[in-house]
């Protein structure tokens, strides 16, 4: 059976993300250990105490997600659980490309301080906000939006009938009733500090064409479906461009679900906190023959490996 990896984004973490896979493993104090030297400040603390309030800042949040993540992507790899395929939302294809030992832990930990420094002086410069559309598809809440004055913009395509808009926040107001009108089931807000994937993170994104121009792309072990483009890439350098448009263009999550689905994935797995991928996995995929697992913790990463450590995908 073949198996994928997700990766989450921002909007996954919780207070006491990694702590038990910190205290069990030398391996993950080591990498927390290393984020701290490269970040300036104690990683492991803001995701262990918190609070939730400085948890949640962009420049904190990005980070421990993508820590947490590989923390366990790592553990998988040390015993031999393999996967045929990976994506992440948004951040987290940088947490997909370390795991398919695309991109380089270090390199890619500064890229997300960047990344994460930049995304919230945009947040801090605008008036940005973000809603969820449920109860219309993306073509609809494409077309009905693009009559609205100001900036808003498709920003995440989740599942069939859910699409996050993005943009100023009258805009995204304007937009959620004509919306409703429209015939949406429900307009949902959602707590975020800014209008990612919208061009009001225009800044952040040429900051991120300079810092990405700097990566180095190394062999991918599998392939990475790409947010922009929802098709699989083994290319670094066709993958460099890729996360450049990132930033500016939506995530394209329920194409790359069913693009993964065609090309033969069975076995869907997130990787990280929340089981927020796990949810638009069955919401997208109503199929009989699919199997949806998630390791956050350590006792679901002990249950993981019991059942496929040393198993080829």
């Amino acid at each position: 059976m073949k198996t994928a990896l997700l990766f989450p984004g921002q909007g996954s973490q919780y207070v006491g993300m990694a702590r038990d896979l910190f205290e069990e493993f030398d391996s993950v104090r080591e990498l927390f250990e290393k984020a701290a030297g490269k970040l300036g400040f104690d990683l492991a603390e803001v995701c262990f105490d918190g609070p939730e309030d400085k948890l949640k800042l962009t420049a904190n949040t990005q980070p421990a997600i993508f820590i947490h993540s590989c923390a366990i992507s790592m553990v998988l790899k040390e015993n031999f659980v393999a996967a045929s395929s990976a994506a992440g939302h948004s951040l987290g294809e940088y947490s997909a490309l370390v795991a398919a030992g695309a991109l380089d832990l270090d390199d890619a930990l500064i890229a997300i301080a960047r990344r994460s420094a930049a995304m919230q002086e945009d947040c801090d410069r605008t008036s940005g906000a973000m809603s969820a559309v449920i109860g219309l598809g993306y073509d609809e809440v494409a077309s009905i939006i693009k009559s609205v004055d100001g900036i808003v913009v498709p920003a995440n395509y989740n599942y069939p009938d859910q699409v996050v808009i993005s943009g100023e926040k009258g805009a995204v107001e304007e937009a959620g009733n004509r919306l409703k009108e429209a015939g949406a089931k429900r307009i949902m807000p959602l707590p975020v500090s800014g209008a990612y994937h919208s061009s009001l993170m225009s800044e952040s994104s040429e900051v991120m064409k300079k810092q990405i121009a700097e990566l180095t792309f190394q062999n991918f072990r599998y392939p990475i479906y790409s947010n922009v483009s929802a098709e699989p890439v083994l290319d670094g350098e066709t993958f460099r461009e890729l996360l450049v448009r990132q930033i500016l263009s939506p995530v394209m999550w329920y194409p790359i679900l069913q693009n993964m689905y065609r090309d033969g994935v069975r076995r869907f797995v997130e990787i990280g906190p929340g089981k927020v991928l796990q949810g638009t996995v069955k919401r997208s995929l109503e199929y009989p023959d699919i199997e949806i697992l998630g390791v956050d913790t350590l006792d679901s990463l002990d249950q993981y490996m019991n059942l496929y450590a040393r198993v080829r995908p």
